[in-house]
């Protein structure tokens, strides 16, 4: 593999590291939720009855899994989640939204929307915009159908 060949990855790991502490730090200076608490209640938000067993959620967000149960772990504490035993199988947990956190939610969204907007879309042209949509869209959908494969139809 060339140097060249590296050159992408290289660079969206920078882009992204640098986006996300700049949008991180925006959302702090306006006292808003975090980025990582953000992520989970936007799913939250978005699943039916605005509840997500615990491995549902940690497949939806960007944290990773122990990220995840630390972090609804700190919406629980704030009152934004409520945690509680699954009545379908007793085994699993699940997360729910609360008032409180779709209020935080509400809250936190004109600014990080508004971040995106500043640290990246902004900083592209809108052809630039499409191409790293479709490319990166492709990599996720390969990511995801690979994920969902034979490997894990046998749990």
């Amino acid at each position: 593999m060339k140097d060249d060949d590296v050159e992408p990855w290289r660079w969206f790991l920078k882009a992204h590291a640098a986006a996300l502490a700049a949008i991180e730090a925006d959302m702090a200076a306006r006292s808003v939720i975090p980025l990582s608490w953000y992520d989970v209640l936007l799913e939250l938000n978005s699943a039916e009855g605005r509840q997500l067993r615990m491995t549902d959620l940690a497949e939806r967000v960007v944290l990773s899994r122990t990220r995840v149960s630390r972090v609804v772990d700190e919406l629980v504490a704030e009152g934004l989640v409520e945690r509680t035993k699954n009545p379908a199988d007793g085994r699993s947990a699940l997360a729910t939204l609360t008032k409180e956190g779709r209020a935080a939610l509400r809250a936190a969204a004109p600014h990080y929307l508004a971040g995106i907007r500043t640290h990246f879309l902004e900083l592209l042209e809108p052809g630039e915009r499409e191409v790293i949509a479709t490319a990166l869209r492709r990599v996720a959908l390969h990511h995801k159908e690979a994920a969902s494969g034979p490997r894990r139809a046998r749990r």
